[in-house]
């Protein structure tokens, strides 16, 4: 078995058969990993069945207080888990620390929601009786997770189910499965400490990401899908979902516009431009793509930009000086090339950066920041998501036209307005279209806060108090 000298030790690989584990800065093999079958995942869901029984008898208070543990173990594990985080996927250390906590938080924020599971009692108003609503555990839930935040796109759905009273099975990217085979080691130790069923958390690496889902997804013991991923790809996980009519919640594409009025603050506006277009390397569903700019002071937040993006520099996550990661694979890092050459082709300016031309030769993913302007209308690279370090600066004349161009997309995840006028905010809270809209911030995730979208970026929600919802299922009792 490969195993870096930098990963920790205790990651359970497994046995044969297995896949690779690549390291995208050196494009290296940094371990095997065993590639679960048909007959795991169904054992991992007869076990879950089992494990949700005896988790039923566990009280809410006991669910928090072993979610808390949950919360510090993986604290305490911060250095292990970011630095197999920044092998696997690449992002700067520092970056990967941060991802460390922000995952570790939705043990901490569900451990508060766990006591607070929501229902009501009320006479009926026909004086016939009482009406009792109540929430019980959904069932057994299938996780399928992406590669871009290894611990935190998982962390989020394990959390509320655990807390909602349901066990779950995790399918981790095969790019990406190092990560959280750590981190379901690091849970299912609290769970074992606490006496509680292990089989509550399964975690399922494979490389046969559709046979995986198209044979749980029709057992009907499985009770709930959640997936954070592409928007073809859930739409075709919705359509499999219908035949059992599982509960399902869906955290899909995006392309966030990021709309700068005249009147911004610009210093403020440069520092959130940078954290939500280069957060993860631009690797991100809520990154700013789109920055639409007011054409009085495009000029000099562009230049002020392109300074920015050009002053990055990439290298390999593990290197202190590093603030650019590599793109996830040679695939997207192509696919990323091909949409600027694109928007070139049509007349684009390249001011930082630039295409297929500007990706350096050698080991390794990279893709330089790039800022484009002058980016025709029809260009496919801001109707896309782009998914990667590449910014696109668009002016508008006044703020009509600047919310109709940000709402100009079949996504509505996250959305970005910037002003320093009241109203301004306010018009800009109201009418851009997206599940999360951030004024005058260029981050907005928050454990506390429901993450999700509107129209082709899904549906449902994580975090926040409606999230534990997503695990809960409606009981009324006639009394």
């Amino acid at each position: 078995m490969i195993l870096s000298e930098h990963l920790p030790q205790d990651i359970p690989t497994g046995a044969e058969p297995y896949f690779d584990v690549r390291d995208p800065a050196t494009e290296e093999t940094v371990a095997h990993v065993h590639d679960s079958a048909a007959e795991e995942w169904d054992a991992a869901l007869a076990a879950a069945v089992e494990a949700q029984a005896a988790w039923a008898k566990v009280s809410p208070r006991e669910r928090a207080v072993i979610l808390t543990d949950m919360y510090r173990a993986l604290v305490e594990r911060t250095e292990d888990l970011a630095r197999t985080i920044t092998l696997e996927m690449g992002k700067p250390l520092a970056e990967a620390r941060g991802e460390v906590a922000y995952g570790a938080e939705y043990f901490r924020w569900f451990a508060e929601e766990a006591v607070r599971l929501p229902g009501r009692f009320s006479p009926s108003p026909s004086g016939a009786g009482d009406i009792l609503v109540t929430r019980t555990p959904v069932g057994p839930v299938l996780a399928i997770t992406p590669w871009n935040f290894p611990l935190a796109m998982a962390t989020r759905k394990i959390a509320p189910a655990l807390a909602a009273g349901c066990p779950i099975l995790v399918k981790p990217a095969s790019e990406t499965p190092l990560t959280m085979l750590l981190a379901g080691k690091i849970i299912t130790d609290v769970l074992a400490e606490a006496a509680a069923p292990e089989a509550l958390v399964s975690i399922l690496p494979t490389t046969d990401d559709a046979g995986l889902s198209s044979r749980l997804m029709a057992d009907e013991r499985l009770r709930k899908i959640t997936f954070t991923g592409s928007t073809a790809v859930g739409k075709l996980l919705v359509r499999q979902s219908a035949d059992n009519l599982l509960r399902s919640s869906m955290e899909l594409g995006g392309n966030a516009p990021f709309l700068i009025n005249a009147d911004a603050d610009l210093d403020r506006v440069l520092t959130c431009a940078m954290q939500a277009k280069m957060r993860n390397g631009g690797e991100a569903c809520v990154a700013a793509n789109r920055f639409l700019v007011h054409e009085h002071v495009a000029e000099e937040f562009t230049r002020r930009l392109v300074e920015s993006m050009a002053a990055l520099r990439p290298g390999h996550g593990l290197e202190e000086d590093s603030t650019l990661g590599p793109v996830i694979t040679a695939k997207q890092r192509d696919r990323i090339a091909e949409l600027v050459d694109d928007a070139l082709a049509a007349g684009a300016t390249a001011l930082t950066g630039g295409g297929s031309d500007a990706v350096a030769e050698g080991p390794g993913h990279f893709y330089p920041a790039t800022v484009l302007t002058d980016v025709p209308a029809d260009a496919r690279i801001l109707h896309a998501e782009i998914f990667g370090p590449v910014a696109t600066v668009v002016t508008f004349a006044d703020l009509d036209e600047g919310i109709a161009l940000a709402n100009d997309t079949e996504y509505g995840l996250a959305a970005y307005g910037f002003s320093d006028n009241i109203d301004t905010c306010r018009r800009l809270a109201t009418e851009l279209t997206a599940g999360m809209v951030g004024i005058n911030r260029g981050m907005i995730s928050d454990a506390a806060a429901p993450f999700g979208g509107v129209k082709q970026s899904g549906f449902g929600r994580e975090g926040g108090t409606e999230g534990i919802e997503e695990y809960l299922d409606t009981r009324y009792v006639a009394l």
